[in-house]
């Protein structure tokens, strides 16, 4: 590493330190990643937040702890639909594991040593009966006993621990009016709470880098809807659909978005907040409200997106004045204040016809579909013009049109001012689709 790439990552990162500050972030982390080796660094990487000003909430599991409780007594768990069967007799136990790492956590967030990452951090975390929970029941003639759901949250009390500076610790237990306690799922805690909360962002821990692919490879971005589809198809399972499925719920009801990350990879959450990329998958509950009308001070971010195409002689060089004249002709997707992708459109009225042009998306987002949500946003935009005909001219990308919906035609059927400016020494291929 050179002696100068952190200050290099240092001041990119200023953008999103600026985003998240005074922002509400619900941390949900299993049992198993707490008694991974690289939890400290976890630990290190939530005091930093904290001392960036961000609103932290930190849902804590405790499923191998309390295993390892009941097998120290001798009795034995069962589980039902992903669930812990929790009868009275095992609810002592089963408080005792969850109290004890709850205190393991305030210790490690307490820690202040000299030449750590803590020092002079003197977090203050909070924790109580901010969860109100309700019984499982009987599902399919079993008693899930003290399993329970969340059944409310004190949104307020916890916002004004937050507005304290505190750090909200919350166990995976919820409490009823009765004076009962519950064994809770800590990703319905996690959830639920950053629903009440209408929290910036959920976060996930899992074991892997982030929902992956069949081939391993990791899926950086899905809708909601995607989410939903791979869940229906059976293709995330086990205690991972678990998880998606919260942060899908999570999403649809108010939190702007949840990210499912590695608790394994050492800064992780830090790369997942403060760089473009990420480090794992980004789950939003609508990736149209991204995609916009381009502004003039986007057109730096368009020229640093189209240069690379039209170094390739994939596009049409263009330069920053005639953006500068046609920026109301374009459209683009946008995230975390970088321009992602692009396209524009111009109308050809006496022939009904509009042409898509300087289409472009980052490499890092096609597999997300960004290229389809542009392409959905200029069609939009093209009917509310009356245009019932869309043409592009492409050299290499023909095939991505011809798989939506678009048909070969001849140079001749272009509209007669396109056809007069031509380039037929670039040869383009002229594709149309009728709205």
């Amino acid at each position: 590493m050179k002696s100068n790439d952190w200050l290099h990552g240092f001041r990119h990162s200023s953008p999103y330190i600026n985003t998240h500050r005074g922002r509400t972030v619900v941390l949900t982390i299993p049992g198993d990643a707490i008694a991974h080796g690289n939890f400290i660094n976890i630990i290190h990487d939530i005091a930093l937040l904290s001392s960036l000003g961000v609103r932290l909430v930190v849902a804590f599991g405790a499923r191998p702890q309390i295993q390892a409780r009941l097998d120290g007594a001798g009795v034995e768990s069962t589980f039902v639909r992903g669930l812990r069967i929790t009868p009275e007799a095992h609810l002592p136990l089963v408080m005792e594991a969850i109290g004890g790492l709850r205190a393991y956590l305030e210790s490690q967030l307490s820690m202040g040593l000299v030449n750590s990452p803590m020092h002079n951090a003197r977090i203050r975390v909070s924790s109580g009966n901010y969860v109100a929970a309700r019984p499982v029941g009987v599902l399919d003639g079993i008693d899930f006993g003290h399993t329970g759901k969340v059944r409310r949250v004190d949104a307020e009390g916890i916002g004004r621990l937050l507005e304290l500076g505190h750090i909200v610790l919350l166990p995976p237990m919820g409490y009823s009016p009765t004076g009962d306690a519950f064994n809770l799922s800590y990703e319905d805690v996690g959830s639920q709470v950053a629903m009440a909360l209408k929290a910036e962002k959920l976060i996930v821990f899992i074991d892997d880098q982030g929902v992956l692919e069949a081939d391993g490879s990791l899926i950086r971005e899905l809708t909601t809807r995607q989410a939903s589809e791979r869940l229906a198809a059976g293709v995330v399972t086990g205690h991972d659909a678990d998880l998606l499925k919260a942060a899908c719920d999570a999403c649809i009801k108010g939190v702007r978005r949840a990210h499912i990350i590695s608790y394994i990879e050492d800064g992780a959450l830090l790369s997942e907040l403060f760089t473009r990329d990420g480090s794992g998958t980004l789950v939003s509950s609508d990736n149209y409200e991204q995609i916009r009308q381009a502004r003039v001070e986007d057109i730096g971010g368009i020229l640093e997106l189209i240069q690379p195409l039209e170094e390739q002689g994939i596009l049409v060089r263009r330069s920053r004045e005639m953006l500068e004249t046609e920026i109301d002709r374009f459209v683009v997707a946008e995230r975390d204040g970088t321009i992602v992708g692009c396209a524009a459109l111009y109308h050809y009225p006496e022939e009904g016809a509009g042409e898509l042009s300087c289409f472009a998306v980052d490499p890092a987002y096609r597999r997300a579909g960004r290229g389809d949500e542009l392409l959905a946003r200029i069609e939009k935009l093209a009917r509310g013009l009356g245009i019932h005909k869309l043409f592009v001219l492409t050299t290499q990308t023909e095939h991505w049109f011809r798989e939506r919906g678009f048909q070969p035609t001849s140079v001749q059927s272009l509209p007669g001012p396109k056809l007069a400016s031509y380039n037929t020494q670039r040869n383009s291929k002229v594709f149309f689709k009728l709205l």
